[in-house]
């Protein structure tokens, strides 16, 4: 899967707020990512982040 700084992605499991939507702002060996609901920010590695993507919504390119 293609995604790159401002991506919107899904993930598998959803985050407290009730959004499963996030959005990458770093990218790097490790990837932050920015709930699109609440505005959090979580950071966690690449090989995580590849686990647990479920589709890339939109590649911002």
């Amino acid at each position: 899967m293609k995604y790159g700084l401002g991506s919107l992605v899904i993930m598998k499991k959803g985050h407290p707020c009730g959004a499963n939507s996030w959005e990458v702002i770093r990218l790097g060996v490790d990837i932050k990512l920015k709930c699109t609901n609440c505005g959090r920010t979580i950071m966690m590695d690449r090989i995580e982040f590849e686990r647990k993507l479920k589709k890339v919504v939109e590649n911002e390119e």
